[in-house]
């Protein structure tokens, strides 16, 4: 199989409902699909027949986004048996979610409360501790190893005591789990953090991760508060996932591509959805890159 063979089996892109009709009409090629896994949670209905439709098509992703495996909590059953009923179904090519905690208990035995949010988590040895005793919980009941994806975040702990590449090393070492390497998540938080050189930045964390423990790569478009797309550094930087990914987070991209090589890759869109032929358009930027890249 040749370079950009390979590169345009992929690149995928995420499936939102404004593009159900698109899909099936047209039938790109592209190397999968992804979905919000807790979209397609009920036992039947609508959703879940265009779930099976799309894998009749196309490898699915499951893509979590409520897992919330930073939580000490401990994990959702009702989350986790649902999630592990749909891997049956659909039988993924990949399962995913963050690095991040939302499930909180409160003082008093009070009923665990959820923040509906992806909140950070310190990277030191506490955190690891507990995220990697929920992924190991996740991947038995699920029955495979996970993709844990980095968080774009917008503060940071006293606590922290390791950088986070070490820190997903770690985890993936102890754990068995990938990493979903989320480069404009990368982006994000190296302009939020002030970088002197954000792409610098950003390939110095691909450059210190593993080779062989990154499963995927997201891509996305951001926005910082004034929406002035010609200043990245104007303002915060918020990862909205809602227009085109920006030059930068492409030159990051190219560099996660030396490093790691081909690895499937999703075009993340999910706000001020376009028209369906811009979000293939950006795909096949992704794949010409890798097939340039791999050439």
């Amino acid at each position: 199989m040749g370079e950009a063979a390979a590169a345009d089996r992929a690149v995928g892109i995420g499936l939102r409902q404004p593009h159900y009709a698109n899909l099936f009409e047209t039938t790109p090629p592209l190397a999968f699909v992804e979905v919000h896994s807790e979209n397609f949670f009920a036992e039947g209905g609508a959703a879940l027949a265009v779930l099976h439709r799309a894998r009749e098509r196309y490898p699915v992703s499951l893509h979590g986004v409520g897992l919330a495996l930073g939580s000490a909590a401990g994990l959702d059953p009702w989350h986790l048996d649902r999630l592990a009923r749909l891997v049956q179904r659909i039988e993924p090519a990949r399962v995913s979610d963050h690095a991040c905690f939302a499930r909180v208990a409160p003082a008093g035995g009070a009923p665990v409360v959820h923040a509906n949010d992806l909140l950070p988590i310190a990277f030191n040895d506490a955190s690891l501790e507990i995220i990697a005793g929920n992924v190991t919980h996740a991947q038995e009941r699920i029955g495979r190893a996970m993709l844990v994806e980095n968080l774009s975040s917008y503060v940071s702990f006293v606590d922290d005591s390791m950088s986070e590449p070490d820190f997903f090393a770690a985890l993936c070492r102890r754990t068995g789990c990938g990493m979903l390497l989320d480069v404009n998540n990368l982006m994000v938080n190296a302009l939020n953090a002030g970088a002197v050189d954000p792409l610098a930045a950003c390939c110095g964390f691909i450059d210190a991760l593993p080779t062989g423990i990154v499963g995927e790569i997201h891509l996305a478009g951001y926005c910082d508060n004034d929406n002035d797309n010609d200043n990245d550094n104007d303002g915060i930087v918020i990862d909205d996932h809602g227009s085109r990914v920006r030059p930068a987070v492409w030159r990051v991209y190219e560099h996660a591509l030396r490093r790691f090589g081909t690895v499937p890759t999703l075009i993340e869109w999910d706000t001020d959805l376009p028209a369906f032929e811009v979000l293939l358009g950006e795909a096949a930027h992704a794949a010409q890159l890798a097939a340039r890249v791999g050439a």
